[in-house]
């Protein structure tokens, strides 16, 4: 793996770095956000700037009028644009939109492109991933989706509840899982203006960055035409890995820039800030939360660049980014948690970016399933590697030194 990044690249991650810090941050404090996010007016305005600067919808097809970046590329880029909570809505690569627009591509038809797909990568568009759903049904546990989708003639009729749907308030259209009458799972596309779906309520959250909130749907029998079946009838469930390994990585590229900046912050306030006669840098005990935050950092990106390398050489990555998934979402927390730790009382408020970037990022440990779902589903995956691999036979010692082969 080559670490060095080509001319090419390092110009388009100074060239976001610059539109971050003279575009987008600048408007971080603009009085249309609410709790439930930027609203419609701002996030137009932040896409028209993002679009004439040449940086929108980076990692869609160069056909759709995206820049057509590999998963390595992303991860510089999305880094940069993620270092304002402004910058993936910019950039129209924030959740859930970045992860449908690549979905999309891979499975949509060449007309639905043109209707959903297209206008989206252009940024005129939002969208919605209607999966989890209330308790009995699906959240981290997929199988237990609860809501049918019942074939009448040419068309599907769509009734059950889902929530926390991130984006779902001024969503456009969305792609909504549902168990099919064969016991399968099928994604299905619809518009959003549809009387049959009801927003019940925007939830109240932690996160205030995502445009739209989070959403409590409801489909009433939502008629939906054969023709707006998202792939193939039953093979939702895979469609849906095609969608989360590298949406997994996405986020952690994106929050892997807050976390930075959050370091940034921090240390720029313990070499000016006195405590005892010396900058509080000077101390140990601030100065080792400096140094493990850059390892923390480091740790992140390095998986980040890892996971995204292998994907760029057509491997599914979907163990390789359970685990960065799991190491970038604690890691950047704990970077962001010690920031507050060593601005004290300036971490706590609104004085510093600090506090913002701690309430926005602690679900990060939670949605695209939580630290303790992706170690069940490592474990299990390990288990069965070694069970796999002759070599696991020959004692102990051998089976400590050998890397299960699945796993390379």
């Amino acid at each position: 793996m080559d670490f060095s990044l080509s001319p090419q690249l390092q110009a388009l991650r100074d060239k976001t770095r610059q539109f971050i810090a003279e575009q987008v941050i600048p408007l971080e404090n603009d009085e249309r956000q609410s709790s439930h996010g930027p609203s419609e007016a701002l996030r137009r305005e932040l896409v028209g700037r993002a679009r004439a600067a040449g940086l929108l919808t980076p990692h869609a097809s160069k056909a759709l009028g995206g820049l057509g970046l590999s998963h390595v590329e992303k991860a510089v880029v999305f880094e940069e644009a993620g270092y304002s909570w402004l910058g993936p809505t910019a950039l129209n690569i924030h959740a859930p939109d970045e992860g449908n627009i690549h979905l999309m591509e891979e499975v949509a038809t060449p007309a639905q492109k043109e209707r959903w797909l297209r206008p989206q990568v252009a940024g005129e568009l939002r969208s919605c991933f209607a999966m989890t759903e209330p308790a009995p049904g699906a959240g981290s546990d997929p199988a237990a989706l609860a809501t049918t989708a019942v074939r009448d003639g040419d068309d599907y009729l769509i009734s059950g509840h889902k929530w926390f749907i991130t984006g779902a308030e001024g969503a456009d259209y969305a792609i909504i899982m549902a168990r099919t009458e064969d016991g399968g799972a099928t994604m299905f596309l619809s518009d959003m203006n549809r009387p049959e779906i009801v927003l019940e309520r925007s939830m109240d959250a932690m996160d205030a960055c995502f445009t739209g909130g989070h959403g409590v749907l409801r489909f009433d029998g939502l008629r939906v035409p054969a023709g707006d079946i998202l792939g193939e009838v039953g093979k939702g469930f895979r469609y849906a890995q095609i969608r989360l390994a590298p949406a997994r990585l996405t986020h952690c590229m994106r929050w892997l820039g807050q976390a930075r900046r959050a370091q940034d912050v921090a240390l720029a306030y313990t070499r000016r800030r006195a405590a005892f006669g010396k900058p509080l840098a000077s101390h140990e005990g601030v100065g080792f939360m400096l140094a493990d935050n850059d390892m923390d950092l480091h740790t992140a990106r390095l998986h980040i660049w890892h996971t995204a390398w292998l994907l760029d050489q057509g491997e599914q990555g979907n163990y390789e980014s359970s685990r960065a998934k799991v190491v970038c979402s604690e890691a950047e927390w704990r970077v962001v948690d010690r920031c507050v730790q060593m601005l004290g009382g300036q971490g706590v408020t609104m004085e510093t970016p600090v506090m913002r970037i701690f309430m926005d990022m602690r679900a990060f440990r939670i949605y695209d399933g939580p630290s303790e779902v992706h170690r069940f589903s490592m474990a299990r995956k390990l288990v069965q590697a070694a069970e796999k691999d002759p070599d696991a036979e020959r004692g102990v010692p051998d089976a400590i030194c050998t890397i299960p082969p699945l796993l390379h």
